[in-house]
């Protein structure tokens, strides 16, 4: 287990903060993989399963989480303070890495919420634009503050990446759920022959994806054979 220090904290909203924390050189990842993190209290360490925001490039790494009241992890970690320490499992894993995905024109991530965290690093990822024509990444949050990685995305400096933005709870330019503005954005709805796509949110997202995908015919994907769409299940509490 490694311990890291936290070098930065940021508070977007009463429901969402995210953390940086210094890297152990010997901590290897895939992009869009996550670990197991928390803190080491008595008498054993509080962990729960973290993506990964910082890509495998960076020299710090970057967790996204949301404010569980009474949480037994972030109950305690959303007061963490620079200086501090947290504890990380340098084991990684996960299904959301494009190399479980088949070839395709496009890589279309589909995320609510802290679900982005994974996608962050895939879509700073230069092995993603070699893989993917067009890379896209919708994106679901309750509240406008919660869009925290807009400004960071929107510097994204690939020709071939989108980022959609929609809020479901306040007034928006894009006001509702993602599913709304896919075939405004893609010309079409999702396709297996052209569509790669990767879910990362919420377990009724997650079933609704599985189950709609299945239907058409999609092969859901896993760190042991590749597929038409993956879905990821880690969620801190």
């Amino acid at each position: 287990m490694h311990k890291e220090t936290v070098i930065e904290v940021k508070h977007y909203s009463d429901r969402l903060f995210s953390f940086k924390t210094t890297r152990d050189k010997s901590f290897r990842f895939k992009n869009g993989e996550f670990c197991m993190m928390g803190l080491d209290v008595d008498p054993r360490p509080i962990l729960r399963a973290y993506s990964i925001v910082s890509t495998n490039y960076d020299n710090h790494l970057e967790f996204l989480s949301i404010k569980v009241p009474n949480g037994p992890l972030t109950e305690k970690l959303q007061k963490i303070n620079v200086g501090e320490e947290v504890v990380v499992n340098p084991k990684c894993t996960g299904s959301l890495v494009i190399d479980y995905l088949n070839k395709k024109p496009n890589l279309v991530m589909l995320a609510t919420g802290t679900g982005i965290a994974p996608f962050l690093s895939i879509a700073h990822d230069f092995e993603t634009y070699e893989k993917f024509d067009n890379v896209y990444l919708f994106h679901s949050v309750r509240n406008v503050n919660e869009l925290a990685y807009k400004q960071k995305l929107s510097k994204l400096d690939f020709p071939n990446f989108n980022y959609i933005e929609t809020v479901t709870r306040e007034k928006y330019f894009r006001k509702g759920r993602f599913w709304n503005y896919i075939p405004d954005v893609m010309g079409r709805n999702l396709k297996k022959e052209q569509d790669a796509v990767m879910v990362c949110g919420s377990p009724e997202m997650n079933k609704d994806c599985r189950e709609m995908f299945t239907k058409q015919d999609w092969l859901e994907g896993n760190t042991g054979e590749c597929g038409d769409f993956m879905l990821e299940r880690a969620f801190a509490g």
